[in-house]
């Protein structure tokens, strides 16, 4: 039985390992960075929510005033001008418009986000 010798072939699984390495380093940074602002806007849009279930026994000012230092505590550039809460008799409407912007290695990405809601409100 003779021995084939395999050196020709040695190292040419470089480039592609070289590839995918960088492909996954690329998601992961981009899960690093982008994760933590998806989760702090869900968490901004059911505080949202929850403020609009209450809303029966509480003023338009305060909602509002409560929903602007949520967004400061979750580090969420909203701005006062671009929420919109409009309380009547029957419902709550609720608009929001900010963009993130999201810093990665060379350049920064600004993700909008848009949120408008609006909720019955019950008295019995």
């Amino acid at each position: 039985m003779q021995l084939i010798r395999r050196s020709s072939q040695k190292g040419e699984g470089t480039l592609g390992c070289i590839f995918w390495s960088l492909l996954l380093l690329v998601v992961v940074v981009a899960a690093w960075k982008m994760v933590p602002v998806k989760v702090a806007t869900a968490e901004f849009h059911d505080f949202m929510d929850d403020q609009a279930r209450g809303a029966d026994r509480r003023s338009e000012e305060s909602i509002r005033k409560a929903i602007l230092k949520k967004a400061r505590d979750l580090d969420l550039p909203v701005d006062p001008k671009d929420l919109v809460v409009v309380l009547t008799r029957d419902d709550i409407k609720m608009e929001v418009e900010y963009t993130v912007p999201v810093d990665f290695p060379g350049f920064t990405y600004d993700w909008d986000f848009h949120y408008a809601e609006k909720f019955p409100i019950f008295i019995f």
